[in-house]
């Protein structure tokens, strides 16, 4: 089943909601750093209750100016310390390239929206065009598990995007 829903998902989907039509939002809240507002996140999603198995997407409505190589150097820094010695030097350099070529400068109202994509890795648009598609499935669970990981740095933002009260 998964494969067939992963097959019908078009190759260059012009915007995320054509992977995920029926998405409906889950939970959203504000990522805080020292009373800053950074950014408000939302999930989407077309499984009620979320399944973090299931096709979904991260919307990122960013506050604040934030640089390409600060965005990687966070992810990549997160991603390490949730995964510990789980991935090679080799794997990690490998996804910060990667990461390097999918995101971007972004400004005060600016989106970024990840899009995952069971079995197949990870899809990045902007809001109005693909950037870029990471076809690494482990690097998609990676990535994602900063927000959805029970050791996330932000239990108060996990908790609201998963549509709980904190």
């Amino acid at each position: 089943m998964t494969m067939l829903l992963c097959m019908a998902i078009p190759a260059q989907a012009a915007t995320w909601r054509d992977h995920l039509p029926q998405a409906q939002t889950i939970g959203s809240g504000d990522l805080r750093w020292f009373g800053l507002r950074i950014y408000t996140a939302k999930l989407w999603s077309e499984k009620k209750p979320f399944d973090l198995n299931a096709p979904f997407a991260l919307e990122l409505t960013y506050h604040r100016n934030i640089s390409r190589a600060q965005f990687v150097e966070t992810s990549l820094d997160e991603i390490e310390r949730l995964s510990g010695t789980r991935y090679s030097a080799e794997t990690l350099k490998r996804w910060q390239g990667e990461m390097g070529r999918a995101f971007t400068d972004v400004k005060a109202g600016d989106q970024l929206i990840g899009v995952f994509i069971p079995n197949q890795g990870a899809r990045f648009y902007s809001q109005n065009q693909l950037l870029a598609e990471i076809r690494d499935p482990e690097f998609a669970k990676a990535f994602f598990a900063i927000w959805f990981d029970a050791r996330s740095k932000d239990k108060d933002l996990r908790a609201q995007l998963l549509g709980n009260s904190p």
